[in-house]
């Protein structure tokens, strides 16, 4: 049997502020929030003086997963599907932080999050 040992560095993320979520559908071409684009990193989307929270993903294009997916539906996301069909969107942020290493990130904030409230967030089925 080979035996490895595997040690992953830390990861420093550089969250943007929460941006609320109905900001997030106007185009950045007439006003609107701009997420980076073509950037990989993760996200979170909570509700407003709430810490719990109500997805956490990994993108490898930002702009298209949070602008296009999560919170516009032009292109498939779950959780966003849900959030868009169940929840106030008035009262809904999110954020986000670039990172080279978007699944490790996604895994440790899914970790965390399932150690402080005992469970994923609302609308994340796995990590």
């Amino acid at each position: 049997m080979d035996r490895e040992t595997i040690s992953i560095p830390a990861i420093t993320l550089e969250w943007n502020e929460w941006i609320a979520w109905n900001d997030l559908q106007v185009d950045a071409r007439r006003g609107g929030v701009k997420v980076p684009n073509g950037m990989p990193g993760v996200y979170e989307v909570r509700h407003l003086n709430a810490d719990e929270r109500l997805t956490i993903g990994k993108a490898a294009d930002l702009r298209m997963r949070v602008k296009q997916g999560l919170v516009k539906g032009k292109v498939p996301h779950a959780a966003g599907k849900k959030i868009r069909e169940t929840e106030d969107e008035s009262t809904i942020v999110v954020r986000w932080a670039v990172t080279d290493r978007p699944a490790a990130v996604e895994e440790e904030l899914h970790r965390r999050h399932q150690q402080k409230f005992g469970r994923l967030p609302k609308y994340t089925e796995f990590t």
